[in-house]
């Protein structure tokens, strides 16, 4: 689960998720790049949606954050750290609100996720963008949020979420054409210069994590370029949080818009609607 910006509802739809993954009987786990579940955030005070999570649910957090009540299991100690202390797999025995917590790498969270999904498990990885290498192959699904706190305008969040995900669509690139192979991050500046020189070969990069940037930057250079990945990902939907601090987006109107220009079905899970291919 990544988001356009802060307070995109990315929090919201992983509860929702899992509140789902429960009543389906499905077995999963639950981990995070940052700190989430808490009743505010830490950085401005700002209230912060909780994780009530099912018995059965395995999750990763600090060894300070289990909590006395609900009663968690504690079944593993990981390697991995964060700067809340050491993690741990722990499974929940009572229902309740439960914190949780990652490492701050994402070869960490990968190792992570891994170990939450050994049997098979389903797993919520609440991410970022520059953290996706933490995707165990090509067969993991990213969810996209976007929200009225992303932006000023409605067209501001739809341009900024279809830039999004045409970033994470980098199509594979083709093996017996020719191709620029940039080493790192391809930066906005390295993009303008293969502009320049009317570049025809494939640019190839790492994975769409390593695209520098993103919005109508990326838009403009993806129509001039052949911008293509080693290692192809794959955006499955959006969500749409229409209420920011702010302000706030007509919710029906706004799903539409960011389901026309990604493709996707978009969910509001705020009002139980979905707009775009699932709607039908």
């Amino acid at each position: 689960m990544v988001g356009t910006s802060k307070n995109a509802g990315k929090s919201v739809v992983i509860r929702a998720l899992a509140e789902a993954l429960w009543r389906a009987g499905e077995a999963f786990g639950l981990c995070t790049i940052g700190r989430d579940g808490e009743a505010a955030d830490a950085l401005d005070g700002t209230p912060k949606p909780r994780f009530f999570l099912r018995p059965g649910t395995l999750l990763a957090t600090p060894t300070s954050l289990v909590p006395r009540s609900p009663a968690l299991e504690i079944v593993a100690v990981t390697p991995e750290r964060s700067a809340l202390g050491p993690i741990v797999l722990a499974r929940v025995r009572a229902p309740g609100f439960v914190e949780i917590a990652g490492p701050p790498s994402s070869v960490a969270l990968r190792r992570i996720a891994a170990a939450l999904g050994e049997d098979g498990r389903f797993t919520l990885i609440d991410g970022a963008v520059d953290r996706i290498a933490a995707l165990r192959d090509g067969d993991d699904a990213i969810v996209v949020a976007t929200g009225a706190a992303s932006a000023p305008t409605l067209g501001h969040a739809v341009d900024d979420v279809g830039a999004l995900v045409a970033r994470l669509r980098l199509p594979a690139y083709d093996a017996a054409r020719p191709c620029v192979r940039v080493a790192g991050a391809l930066t906005a500046a390295a993009a303008a210069s293969f502009v320049r020189a009317d570049e025809r070969r494939q640019i190839v990069v790492r994975d769409a994590t390593h695209v520098a940037f993103g919005g109508r930057a990326f838009t403009d250079v993806a129509a001039r370029l052949d911008l293509r990945c080693e290692r192809a990902l794959r955006p499955v939907a959006c969500t749409v949080a229409p209420l920011g601090i702010d302000r706030a987006f007509e919710p029906r109107a706004f799903a539409r818009a960011v389901a026309e220009r990604t493709g996707l079905p978009t969910f509001d899970v705020y009002a139980g609607t979905v707009a775009g291919p699932a709607a039908a």
